[in-house]
C-alpha cells in the first residue's frame, strides 16, 4: 500500500475593499479535506461559516474558482446569509492560492 500525500496550505490576502481574508486548507491529490476561513469580513448569521467550511470538504481537485464559489453561494442562499467585505469568488481564489 502506498501512502497518500496530504498537504496544508495558507493564504492571507486583502480583497477589493480592503478586507483581510485568511484561508487554511488541508488537501490531497483528489480532494479538499478541510478549509478554515477567517479574516475581517462579515458573515450574518456568523454560524454560516461552519456550513461553508463543511460544504467545501471533499471538493474534487482540480477545482475552478467558479465551482468553489458556486458551492459557497449555495450555502449562503440555503442559510439566508449575507457575506460583507468579501465575495464567494474572493474566498474561492484564496483557497486555490493556498493550494499552490
Amino acid at each position: 500500500m502506498g501512502s497518500v500525500l496530504k498537504l496544508k496550505g495558507f493564504c492571507a490576502k486583502k480583497v477589493p475593499g480592503g478586507k483581510l481574508l485568511k484561508v487554511h486548507v488541508f488537501f490531497k491529490h483528489s480532494n479538499i479535506e478541510w478549509v478554515q476561513l477567517s479574516g475581517d469580513f462579515f458573515l450574518h448569521p456568523e454560524e454560516t461559516i461552519s456550513a461553508i467550511e463543511k460544504a467545501l470538504e471533499n471538493v474534487p481537485l482540480p477545482a475552478t474558482a467558479n465551482y468553489i464559489a458556486s458551492k459557497i453561494e449555495h450555502v449562503l442562499k440555503e442559510n439566508n446569509a449575507q457575506l460583507v467585505g468579501a465575495t464567494p469568488k474572493d474566498i474561492a481564489e484564496a483557497i486555490l492560492e493556498a493550494m499552490e
